[in-house]
């Protein structure tokens, strides 16, 4: 998988590398990275020139509690793993975006601003991160009606020339993009873990090879279910798509519930 240096830089600032990262230090969290790349911006600095140039001399007057010097400079020394999990990604037919790529949705920019993901981890069709359509969600332990409910409404959805959007979770997510898929429409799927195997999976596979569907997330493609990222990654549920619909969700928690 071939990447620009920037897009290099960006990765190695916020992804953590899972099992193939040795170091000890902590990729920068979204707010902590809108920090920084302001202060670059600011001072007429690209990512890029993080990886070849003196990084004191770089950084100079930069300060910040939380994000170091050698904080940065440990994690722009992961290189080697991150070679290693590209490898990993490009065999499974991921690709990568950044921010400063042409394909990166402009509605998450537009909506999010500098809370927009720095990445987005894909497979699939890259056009549909800018189609919009219907995002449908709901509990991971919905009854049998509910469940129903959202596979008609993924169906209708795509009879309707709508693509629908959700976040690939077990129960409504799925059922809403399974009704879509088999309505021979398409579906954008946001995932909060897991990518890599969902990629794989052999009921998500035909559709990403025929263009119908795109599976995406802003985290390593092999990180397991995290309730912060789950959360986390319900925004770009809903900045992704031009409405929404909440099949059904526990009162006064969960994704569902909070997006809302």
């Amino acid at each position: 998988m071939l990447l620009t240096p920037q897009a290099q830089a960006v990765l190695l600032l916020n992804v953590s590398l899972g099992k193939s990262d040795s170091g000890g230090s902590k990729p920068l969290a979204r707010r902590e990275w809108a920090r920084f790349a302001a202060w670059l911006h600011d001072n007429g600095l690209e990512p890029s020139a993080l990886l070849k140039g003196d990084l004191d001399t770089l950084l100079e007057g930069w300060e910040d509690k939380s994000v170091e010097r050698e904080r940065l400079r440990a994690l722009l020394n992961r290189g080697a793993a991150l070679g290693l999990s590209l490898e990993r990604w490009e065999r499974a037919g991921l690709w990568v975006l950044t921010r400063s790529d042409a394909d990166y949705p402009e509605r998450l920019k537009r909506r999010l601003g500098r809370a927009a993901p720095a990445v987005l981890f894909g497979c699939g069709n890259r056009a549909l991160l800018g189609r919009g359509g219907v995002a449908v969600v709901g509990s991971r332990n919905a009854g049998d009606d509910d469940l129903a409910f959202a596979l008609k409404l993924g169906a209708d959805a795509a009879a309707e020339g709508y693509s629908l959007v959700s976040g690939g979770a077990r129960g409504i997510d799925r059922y809403a993009m399974q009704g879509a898929l088999e309505r021979d429409g398409t579906a954008l799927g946001v995932l909060a873990d897991s990518l890599l195997r969902s990629a794989m999976a052999a009921d998500y596979r035909r559709y990403i090879l025929s263009g119908d569907l795109a599976l995406v997330s802003p985290f390593n493609p092999e990180a397991g279910f995290n309730v912060g990222n789950a959360m986390a990654r319900n925004a770009c549920i809903y900045c992704l798509a031009d409405a929404a619909v909440v099949v059904c969700s526990e009162t006064g928690k969960g994704g569902p519930w909070t997006g809302a």
